[in-house]
């Protein structure tokens, strides 16, 4: 939980409602993995990923990772195809001239980290490839990854800018209505 809100917080949620939107667009249904169908869906999914981190296969504490990030630089979609359990440790990618490491960089990372067997990686790195296309990720080209920035950076520009209108609004209400009354 946020413990101090800007508007560039509320834009980022708003490009993220977007980037469902989109997921769910591709999906065909909705994907909302807190409950009914959703839940189900995430539940086999680390079911099929053997309950396990995805990145170094520890069992505790697994929460979703996106394996194209969920942001307005990566513009991953919230699908099936693009969410992996990972422990609190591997959930956390570097930046890297400010982009994040890809999710394949991660895994090797991580593995090398926990002193995994080439062959461990490899075999890691195959499960989320085939998991990736069980699911059917979409493979967007250029034109729909370029549409999805243009609308998501449009988004997070007029989020904000509402959220700094409302304030200087509010100004003037409080100027007329309550600093007027003293």
């Amino acid at each position: 939980m946020a413990i101090y809100n800007t508007s560039s917080d509320a834009a980022n949620t708003a490009v993220r409602a977007f980037l469902t939107s989109v997921g769910e667009f591709y999906y065909g249904a909705s994907f909302n993995t807190s409950s009914g169908k959703g839940r189900a869906i995430w539940t086999q999914i680390q079911k099929d990923l053997g309950n396990s981190c995805a990145y170094c296969g520890c069992k505790e504490r697994l929460q979703i990772e996106h394996l194209v990030m969920f942001n307005r630089a990566e513009y991953g979609l919230h699908h099936p195809g693009n969410v992996v359990p990972v422990c609190n440790k591997c959930n956390g990618r570097e930046k890297y001239e400010q982009k994040y490491v890809s999710w394949q960089t991660q895994l090797e990372r991580k593995s090398k980290e926990m002193g995994s067997a080439a062959t461990v990686t490899r075999r890691r790195r195959k499960r989320i490839e085939n998991h990736i296309k069980s699911h059917k990720y979409p493979e967007l080209t250029e034109q729909e990854r370029g549409a999805i920035a243009v609308i998501a950076e449009s988004l997070y520009e007029n989020i904000k800018t509402e959220s700094q209108k409302s304030l200087a609004l509010y100004r003037k209400l409080h100027e007329v209505f309550v600093a007027g009354e003293a």
